[in-house]
C-alpha cells in the first residue's frame, strides 16, 4: 500500500508538471497545480484501492492518474484565464 501511495503522489506530480508546462497560460497558478495534482492522484489511488482491494496496482495507478487529470483540468481557465460573463436572458412576458 505504501508503494502504491508513493506512486499515485509521484504520478501526480508527474502529471501536474507536465500540465503547468504545457498550459503555462492556462495555468497561472503553478503552486496551486503542484498541490492539485499529487494530493487528487493520492485520493485517486487510496479511494480505488478500497475499492479494488489489494493486488491491483496498474488499475489502481491508472485511476490515480485520471482523477489527478480531472482534477486539475477543473482549474484550467480560457484563453484570457477568465470567463466571459454572459448577460442572463430575460423571461417571457406572463400574457
Amino acid at each position: 500500500m505504501l508503494w502504491e501511495a508513493l506512486g499515485a503522489t509521484l504520478l501526480g506530480f508527474v502529471i501536474a508538471g507536465l500540465a503547468v508546462r504545457r498550459l503555462p497560460e492556462r495555468l497561472p497558478n503553478r503552486p496551486l497545480a503542484f498541490a492539485t495534482g499529487p494530493a487528487a492522484a493520492l485520493l485517486g489511488g487510496l479511494v480505488s484501492r478500497v475499492v479494488m482491494g489489494s493486488g491491483h496496482t496498474t488499475a489502481i495507478l491508472a485511476v490515480a492518474a485520471l482523477v489527478s487529470v480531472a482534477i486539475l483540468s477543473l482549474l484550467l481557465g480560457g484563453e484570457g484565464g477568465r470567463h466571459p460573463i454572459r448577460p442572463k436572458m430575460a423571461a417571457p412576458p406572463r400574457p
